[in-house]
């Protein structure tokens, strides 16, 4: 009987099993339930009511939809026992006031306590399906307060030090055809690209999804951003349906996936084996069971095999846990709300957001910009506004062929920069979904820096070229100068321990503003991890980790200035830092000194 109440709370909080494991009893606690004493009932005859013969007056006591209303009110020490009364009324005592609305019923027990129980019955309908703006707003904060959840499940319940305390995950809820429809403000570059993700899982696996079936891929030609990035999606299929209603899916950053180096972030990376395993529509839970011993030997595959599998096991377990919390939450809304209307609003939060970039197309001027990186590889974009159609092209064309190095961007990740760019320029509060794009076409040449072919390296398209991406369209629209540019991916680690993170700079100024100094820019939006937290699970020291002060350069608005952050080793670890825009070239002459001197 332990063990079936155990496992039933285990599939409903983490949405899988795993009968072949033993049940481990951390604690046990024993709970001791008695009767209180409640004294003897007090008769009617002891309640001797000051002024019984002295009818309860009645007096104006509110509003409710028809207006003003009169509601009896009670003296409490004038009831007895056996009193009842039925809403609108008041019940007024020295220290309280009962209000009974309409609806419910009060009664005083022959202990003196008063009851409130509801005599009407709640009627629930479902809601229209023609947009209404208030209810326009409910959603966007519904379907995002979802994927809030979602995020919170995942963070509690993760292993690793990368998505517990980096929080280097995202989490969002999709349509029935992959649409992103809302998202928590988590990582922008996992965010813009996640549909692809469903979409693939979608086209392969439409005809045989059941209830309980979850899925993971980190594949970069189906969605995928780089191989440290699992995808784990799950269809939410209702009651009484075969096929899924919705879908929700979290992506998170594991510590190792394999590759060449710890920390699958390899500097020296030339295809797709060299960072690590490969995932590709994989079915990670099957009917509620989570698949660990197949899970287990796709880790341990290929030339370059996971390097701590019970840590990814854990943060998967962490992922499941997440979609199965946004699948559940969404199976309310539906409860409260109608399939129907929920539905609906899906599809009125994206045409909103839709009218709203056609709003920022109205004020867009033609323009174009390019950004060479360090390799000498140059991203290039010409935006043109079509104002009578309300829509844009952004042509990516002129773009650098794919790159022999790690810095080709996989098309969803160029889709996700442009998705965020556009995004960023709209001042109301809406979800960042798939609304945003309708009206943007997108144009990138196959066998380019960013729309690179299949087994291409990718690990730093993902978090470098990416921010190359959205400095060039920022500069192409006139809206924003360069940020730092650049994740400055730092990972450290050996065969049992891998850490990765990312070192925020300065961001970029504006027309009419200074940037922001040390913060994470753009594509990523991660955090460091506490040095407490770092120094207790690794061994390291945080020697320093300060503003740099000056380094944002000069001008009417100025740049924010970078950071140092400097790491003392306390064992022997392999070390790499994958980045961009650290070529002498890119800084102006006046500077190169100060920055000599600081390396």
């Amino acid at each position: 009987m332990l063990k079936a109440a155990f496992e039933t709370e285990h599939r409903k909080r983490f949405g899988f099993i795993d009968p072949p494991r033993a049940i481990v009893v951390g604690s046990l606690s024993a709970e001791a339930v008695s009767s209180a004493s409640l004294g003897p009932p007090v008769s009617s005859s002891a309640v001797a009511p000051s002024k019984a013969s002295a009818p309860a007056p009645n007096f104006t006591a509110g509003e409710d939809a028809n207006g003003p209303r009169n509601m009896p009110a009670h003296r409490r020490d004038t009831l007895a026992p056996g009193f009842t009364c039925d809403g609108p009324a008041l019940i007024i005592e020295h220290s309280a006031t009962t209000c009974v609305a309409p609806g419910w019923c009060a009664r005083m027990n022959e202990h003196g306590d008063i009851i409130l129980t509801r005599t009407a019955h709640i009627e629930r309908s479902a809601i229209g399906t023609q947009a209404d703006p208030i209810l326009l707003e409910v959603f966007n904060n519904r379907f995002m307060g979802v994927a809030e959840e979602m995020g919170l499940a995942l963070q509690t319940t993760a292993s690793s030090v990368n998505i517990k305390e980096r929080l280097d995950f995202s989490c969002a809820v999709f349509d029935e055809t992959g649409g992103l429809v809302a998202n928590a403000p988590h990582i922008p570059v996992h965010l813009g690209s996640m549909s692809d993700s469903v979409r693939e899982i979608i086209r392969q696996r439409s005809n045989s999804m059941r209830a309980g079936d979850i899925y993971m891929l980190n594949a970069p030609h189906a969605g995928g951003t780089h191989l440290p990035d699992i995808t784990v999606i799950a269809p939410v299929i209702l009651d009484g349906d075969t096929r899924p209603a919705f879908f929700t899916a979290a992506r998170g950053h594991h510590a190792d996936i394999g590759g060449i180096t710890p920390g699958s972030m390899p500097p020296d990376s030339r295809r797709i084996e060299d960072e690590g395993v490969l995932i590709e529509n994989f079915l990670l839970v099957q009917d509620g069971r989570l698949l660990e011993a197949e899970t287990r030997a796709l880790f341990a595959s290929g030339p370059h095999p996971a390097r701590d599998i019970d840590r990814n096991i854990a943060d998967l377990k962490a992922q499941i846990a997440s979609v199965v919390r946004g699948a559940e939450e969404l199976k309310r809304l539906v409860a409260h709300y109608g399939r129907d209307g929920v539905t609906a609003y899906m599809v009125h939060v994206q045409d909103n957001a839709e009218e709203q970039i056609k709003r920022v197309i109205d004020t867009l001027k033609p323009g174009s910009f390019a950004v060479e990186m360090d390799s000498g590889a140059t991203v290039r974009v010409a935006v043109t506004p079509n104002h009578a159609a309300r829509t844009v092209r952004v042509d990516f064309t002129g773009t650098s062929l794919q790159q022999e190095s790690n810095f080709n961007a996989p098309l969803a990740i160029t889709r996700a920069a442009t998705l965020y760019v556009f995004r960023t320029l709209v001042n109301d509060s809406i979800p960042l979904n798939e609304g945003c794009l309708k009206p943007i076409e997108i144009i990138v040449p196959e066998g380019s820096l960013l729309n690179p072919k299949r087994g291409a390296a990718v690990v730093a398209g993902n978090v470098e070229t990416s921010q190359i991406v959205v400095d060039t369209l920022y500069g192409a629209l006139g809206a924003l100068a360069a940020s730092q540019g650049t994740m400055n991916n730092f990972t450290f680690g050996d065969e049992k321990r891998q850490y990765y993170e990312t070192i925020c700079g300065g961001s970029g100024a504006g027309p009419s503003f200074d940037g922001a100094a040390v913060v994470q820019t753009h594509m990523t939006n991660s955090r460091l991890t506490d040095p407490e937290v770092l120094e207790t699970r690794f061994p390291v020291l945080v020697e320093r980790f300060s503003v740099r002060r000056g380094s944002g350069g000069d001008g009417a608005h100025k740049g924010g200035d970078g950071a140092v952050r400097r790491i003392r080793f306390r064992e022997p670890m392999m070390a790499a830092m994958l980045a961009n825009r650290r070529s002498d070239d890119a800084i102006r002459p006046q500077r190169r000194r100060r920055r000599r001197a600081r390396h």
